[in-house]
C-alpha cells in the first residue's frame, strides 16, 4: 500500500476532499484537490479552507515518506502552520511539499535523545503555474515513551 493510498484509507479529510496523491517520495510530495463546487467560496475557486487541508496534506505525506522508518521510536506531529494566499486559485490545484532540513539530521538528534523539529515548505498552484499561496508546517518526531 502506497503513502497516499494509506493516508487516504485513514484520513477522512483527505477522503472528503478527495485529494490525490501524484508523488510521495523522501524528496517531494505532490498532491491536487480537483475543482469541486461543494468546495469553492465566493469568488468560485477551492475555499481557503480546503487549500490549507491539501498543503497540510501534502506536508504530512512527504514526513511519513521521509521518515516512515522511525515510527516504531517517534510519533510525527505537526507543531505550527502558517500559509500566505498570494493569487486567486480557480481550478484543480496542486500542493508540492519539500522538507526544509536533511532527514539525516533530523534523525541525528533523535538518535540523541532529542525531539528534533523541523520545517516542510509548501507551494500551492493552480494549473498554469501561478503560485496561489505557501505554507510552512513544522513538525516534530516526538519519542515514544
Amino acid at each position: 500500500m502506497s503513502i497516499g493510498e494509506m493516508l487516504a484509507a485513514t484520513v477522512p479529510m483527505v477522503r472528503t476532499l478527495n485529494l490525490e496523491y501524484l508523488e510521495t517520495t523522501p524528496e517531494r510530495a505532490v498532491l491536487s484537490l480537483p475543482d469541486q463546487g461543494d468546495f469553492h467560496n465566493h469568488i468560485g475557486g477551492p475555499h481557503a479552507g480546503a487549500m490549507f487541508t491539501l498543503a497540510e496534506s501534502a506536508s504530512g505525506a512527504i514526513v511519513l515518506a521521509a521518515f516512515g522508518d522511525q515510527l516504531s521510536r517517534a510519533v510525527p506531529l505537526a507543531v505550527s502552520a502558517e500559509i500566505a494566499y498570494r493569487k486567486v486559485a480557480l481550478g484543480p490545484v496542486k500542493a508540492t511539499a519539500v522538507l526544509g532540513r536533511p532527514a539525516a539530521d533530523v534523525v541525528a538528534e533523535l538518535d540523541e535523545g532529542k525531539r528534533p523539529e523541523f520545517p516542510v515548505t509548501v507551494t500551492i498552484t493552480r494549473e498554469d503555474g501561478a503560485v496561489t499561496g505557501e505554507m510552512t508546517v513544522v513538525w516534530t518526531l516526538r519519542p515514544n515513551g
